[in-house]
């Protein structure tokens, strides 16, 4: 089972992509776990990456590939994946295929988790941060015990500049300008599915179970 998860940032495919890897003991793989183990190993790949990195510059899309496809060859991949966050444009996704049909194999699903701008502002602007310890809340979801204070050490609470709505504005234009077209990409292969992302985290899952055969 080889599954790409789709989704604005803010969506909630990370939290899908998890239990999607818990249930059918699949790894998650993000490009950036990649990109730290790589370079923590000094591997030839990783340190590759990191050179690029180091001069502020973004890794070009064949070396990512390169990483990506060499995740994939590890044993714990034997049944299958969950790709979190690539390939993020279409030579990602179109080098990624050729890896894969190197490797004798391609894509089961792509999975889209749809929600709108609108939903997505609103779920990440009620995020809140605790300076302190790091801990993270949410003033509709998952709100603290005392309103602009942590529960766990005390401290106060803020919403970081990431979460503005302004910042989410900027990173889901740019989110559809690069990304969105991987949504007509893989319809045109026939593997792209959506789900509705405004849901309950379980009732979501329970659709890409459905989805995926499952």
């Amino acid at each position: 089972m080889k599954i790409i998860m789709l989704g604005a940032p803010g969506a909630g495919k990370g939290t899908q992509a998890k239990k999607i890897s818990t249930k059918y003991d699949i790894p998650h793989i993000s490009t950036g776990d990649i990109f730290r183990a790589n370079i923590k190993g000094e591997t030839a790949l990783g340190l590759k990456a990191k050179s690029f990195m180091d001069q502020g510059l973004l890794v070009p899309d064949e070396l990512v590939v390169d990483l990506v496809a060499d995740r994939i060859l590890e044993k714990d991949c034997s049944k299958g994946f969950v790709l979190d966050g690539f390939p993020r444009t279409i030579p990602q996704a179109e080098s990624l295929d050729a890896a894969l049909l190197k490797m004798g194999t391609s894509i089961d699903f792509a999975i889209d988790v749809d929600v709108p701008d609108e939903a997505i502002v609103k779920r990440m602007s009620g995020r809140r941060a605790c300076v302190q310890c790091g801990a993270t809340y949410h003033t509709v979801y998952n709100a603290p015990k005392v309103e602009k204070v942590c529960d766990v050490c005390g401290s106060d609470l803020i919403l970081r500049d990431d979460d503005q709505p302004e910042t989410v504005l900027k990173r889901l234009g740019v989110y559809h300008e690069q990304t969105q077209p991987l949504i007509d990409y893989f319809t045109s292969k026939e593997i792209l599915v959506s789900v509705d992302g405004q849901q309950d985290i379980d009732v979501i899952f329970e659709s890409i179970c459905k989805i995926v055969g499952a």
